[in-house]
């Protein structure tokens, strides 16, 4: 009995003394653990005290009171525009004249409609030496009337009196502006008393500038007076054109009284020709334009309004109106369109608007033709009349076109005769 409580009391004694080991090796450990923790953050702190006041010692902070001015960061984009086209197809209904002058050019895009009474033609490229692809308006200003160049005539007149005879020197031409292979020449008509005498130059290739050289001779009836101011007629010099399908126009004329010779004699003589005006012939009625160029969008807008006072024979059987646009560029033809047909009106209302594509620099050459048309039967369209407008046209046709140049994005309209 002894001997078991000795043996549980050594064996109680024993328990606690290991717990009591283990507790205390574990404080042990942990200090330990926690000593080396302490002595680690002090290192760090003290490799990283060195690094901070280092880098603070390269920077220097002054304070400014000074305003600080933005600066711009971005530059602005280049625009690209597309170079124009004459492909356009837009015919719209104008159905209040008024309200087109604030019309503006993007307004214009949006309202395009397309149409099947439009032919469209090739436009011929014009070299350019600009490699930047910008709008014309951008590189120069726009073609107005008082910035045309008329072709221009050098000649000087010689009057021989003991012969009887009035010679003209064709010395050049310049502003000659036509298609290439073209060729002219230089004609004079002398018209005295109901007499006419007519002379002309050889045949040359046009350009630019021409030079001609050569003499044109006239007999004058100078019996009985002794100087030509008593001499009632006139003399006219013409520019012709004739082209590769030998088809022959007037680029120019100027005329002047023979009573002027005097003036003129011995000196060298430049002429501005002027664009021939159009035979007289009866008006087979009056057609209402308006014109207008926007300059940004390269757009020509013809306005087709109203026709009045329409005669002829070929309205009998049927009425059945419509009016057909041609764009030219010189002779050629770029695009074609056709408005809508009004029946059984002596005096139709179309109010349609149609926008071409035409680039500032080409308005001077360029011309837009209107005519009238009946469709008398299925199939069969006859002309009652037509009209030019252009700066190589006359009358109303000029005046217009001339208005429009020099008022851009402005609606202007006007009554124009129309021939047969």
């Amino acid at each position: 009995m002894l001997v078991s409580a000795t043996a549980l009391l050594g064996a109680t004694l024993g328990t606690v003394s290991g717990v009591l080991t283990l507790c205390g090796l574990s404080l042990l450990c942990k200090s330990c653990k926690k000593g080396k923790l302490e002595r680690g953050d002090e290192t760090d702190l003290e490799k990283a005290k060195p690094s901070i006041l280092h880098t603070l010692t390269q920077f220097s902070v002054q304070k400014c009171t000074e305003s600080i001015q933005p600066q711009a960061s971005l530059k602005f984009p280049k625009i690209y525009r597309p170079k124009p086209f004459v492909t356009s197809q837009e015919v719209i209904n104008y159905k209040e004249h008024g309200a087109a002058n604030d019309t503006s050019a993007a307004e214009l895009d949006t309202c395009n409609q397309a149409t099947e009474r439009e032919e469209v033609f090739s436009l011929p490229r014009q070299a350019s030496t600009d490699e930047t692809p910008c709008t014309s308006e951008q590189t120069g200003a726009m073609t107005t009337s008082s910035s045309i160049l008329y072709p221009k005539l050098h000649f000087f007149i010689s009057l021989h009196k003991e012969n009887g005879e009035l010679h003209i020197s064709i010395v050049e031409a310049e502003n000659i502006s036509v298609e290439a292979g073209c060729e002219g020449y230089i004609s004079g008509c002398v018209s005295v008393s109901e007499e006419q005498k007519h002379a002309h130059t050889a045949v040359h290739k046009l350009a630019a500038h021409v030079q001609w050289g050569e003499e044109l001779v006239f007999a004058l009836p100078m019996e009985g007076t002794e100087d030509t101011d008593s001499l009632d007629g006139e003399v006219a010099l013409s520019l012709h054109c004739c082209d590769r399908f030998s088809h022959n126009s007037t680029l120019g004329t100027m005329r002047f009284k023979l009573a002027d010779i005097s003036m003129m004699l011995d000196a060298d003589c430049w002429v501005d020709l002027q664009p021939p005006k159009q035979e007289v012939a009866s008006s087979a009625g009056e057609l209402l334009l308006s014109l207008s160029y926007l300059p940004a969008a390269n757009r020509l807008g013809v306005v087709v309004m109203k026709a009045r006072g329409l005669q002829s024979d070929k309205l009998k059987d049927n009425i059945d109106l419509s009016v057909k646009l041609t764009l030219k560029h010189q002779n050629a033809k770029l695009k074609k369109k056709q408005t809508r047909r009004v029946k059984h009106k002596m005096n139709p209302v179309w109010n349609e608007m149609m926008m071409l594509e035409l680039p500032s620099e080409l308005l001077a050459k360029s011309s837009v033709e209107l005519e009238v048309l009946n469709l008398a039967s299925p199939g069969t369209l006859l002309p009652l009349g037509r009209c030019m407008l252009g700066l190589h046209s006359s009358g109303t046709g000029l005046q217009h076109w001339k208005q429009m140049l020099d008022n851009p994005r402005k609606q202007i309209a006007m009554w124009h005769p129309l021939y047969t």
